[in-house]
């Protein structure tokens, strides 16, 4: 079994002989083992915490498909994997648990080992659904950063949805996260970091993203920091008590960002002075040196 060397937010593993996008479906416990023979049994459908956002990434690879969402067998040309056959140890059990990847297993052709003059015709028929699934991933879903109150830095604090078991991190360099959900519902998204107090707020997602930064106010501070919705984006309701204020440059920052100005304008009028009248005087004596054409 393979590992991830990077986190991830999205996968795609090929596969022939059929025809249709496999969704994960696990059974979740608190302790996060997961098990699919409950499934085998009853027949039931049990979705993992992200299940609506499996099924919208699917649907938008089917509905791109040439003619994957017109199956007969599957309903919008996806399933359900576990309810369709069980695989034990799979890897998108394991990247979803461990790695925090969404990964689907798409079904692109009929024939097991298709025939080389076949791939142009089978690459035509996915090539959209892939460009359109990857797409899918910044068009929608909630992206932001996280910044420290007390330093205005970022800071690698976790972002995750009220309601689903699953959490994302920041990165440790920028303090931006990807958190991707279905459109069409409301979310109560949840900033936390140790050392700080954890903030959130509710929003709408429709068919556009949402970005939404926050910031944090270390344990013990007084609180008047907020959230940061951008003011350049569409589809977000932000259902929050704290009002939005622009984020200010840390005075100690400031003072420097000031002292690195001071001296450069010094350099440019001490070079300025100096190099002019030499430039003056270098004209003067080339025109004085200049040949006369009788």
């Amino acid at each position: 079994m393979g590992g991830l060397l990077l986190p991830t937010i999205h996968g795609m593993e090929l596969e022939t002989q059929g025809l249709l996008a496999s969704i994960i479906l696990q059974i979740c416990t608190s302790n996060r083992t997961c098990t699919r023979r409950r499934q085998i049994i009853s027949k039931h459908y049990y979705g993992c915490p992200d299940d609506k956002t499996f099924q919208h990434m699917a649907s938008v690879y089917s509905r791109s498909h040439y003619n994957m969402s017109l199956s007969k067998e599957f309903e919008g040309g996806i399933t359900n994997g576990a309810f369709w056959y069980p695989i034990y140890g799979g890897m998108q059990d394991w990247n979803y648990i461990h790695g925090g990847c969404f990964e689907l297993t798409l079904e692109i052709s009929d024939t097991k080992w298709p025939k080389a003059d076949e791939l142009p015709i089978i690459w035509e028929h996915n090539r959209m659904s892939m460009l359109n699934l990857l797409a899918s991933l910044i068009k929608s879903g909630v992206h932001g950063r996280i910044f420290a109150a007390d330093t205005g830095r970022p800071v690698p604090g976790s972002v995750m949805i009220k309601g689903i078991d699953s959490k994302v991190s920041a990165s440790s360099t920028f303090g931006d996260y990807h958190r991707i959900v279905a459109p069409g519902e409301t979310y109560e998204v949840v900033a936390s970091m140790r050392g700080f107090r954890q903030k959130s707020t509710r929003i709408r997602l429709e068919q556009e993203a949402v970005s939404l930064d926050f910031i944090l106010d270390p344990d013990g501070a007084d609180g008047q920091t907020k959230l940061l919705p951008r003011s350049n984006d569409r589809g977000c309701r932000c259902d929050n008590d704290n009002a939005a204020k622009p984020f200010h440059v840390h005075e100690a920052h400031l003072w420097l960002y000031l002292l690195i100005v001071s001296v450069l304008l010094a350099l440019y009028v001490v070079f300025k002075r100096k190099t002019v009248p030499r430039l003056l005087a270098y004209r003067h004596s080339s025109s004085l040196r200049r040949p006369v054409a009788v």
